[in-house]
């Protein structure tokens, strides 16, 4: 299940507390840099845009984090997500991209999603592909090198 996440879920996985009443993974869902990056994108996000980003829950447990990367432009909202390294290859991801597309075509101001995946990153491929997403392209990112561009259109 996918829950909306808030300032205060950030700080307590930044601190390495369970955020709620929820229980945390055996591994980190990623290093504190990261998460502190994703909280401060979250809250650049939640300006303009609601919501910003979710939990993922399963069993009772913060599995991971999809989050929205920027403001969305035109009713395009692109996401990225993690899964703690621990609860990986169990569907989870899946079921919460699933949890995340019935969101969007619910949403009145949205009419695509957008992700961009590594060439290497198979799993994460897999999980948009199941859900509906199709490539639509390449880009090469100065951080990140090249990335595999995803849309999924609810036109």
């Amino acid at each position: 299940m996918i829950l909306e996440s808030t300032d205060e879920d950030y700080a307590s996985l930044v601190r390495g507390i369970a955020p709620r009443t929820f229980k945390l993974p055996d591994t980190p869902i990623a290093p504190k840099e990261v998460l502190q990056m994703l909280a401060n994108v979250a809250a650049r996000v939640r300006e303009s845009f609601s919501p910003a980003s979710w939990l993922i829950v399963d069993d009772d447990e913060v599995a991971g984090l999809c989050s929205v990367t920027r403001p969305p432009i035109g009713g395009v909202v692109d996401i990225g997500y993690g899964i703690a390294p621990s609860r990986q290859n169990r569907g989870i991801a899946s079921r919460a991209i699933g949890d995340i597309m019935a969101w969007a075509q619910n949403a009145p101001h949205v009419n695509a999603l957008t992700a961009e995946t590594s060439p290497a990153n198979l799993p994460s491929q897999h999980v948009l592909s199941r859900n509906g997403f199709r490539k639509v392209g390449e880009r090469h990112d100065d951080e990140d090198g090249l990335l595999i561009c995803w849309r999924c259109s609810f036109d």
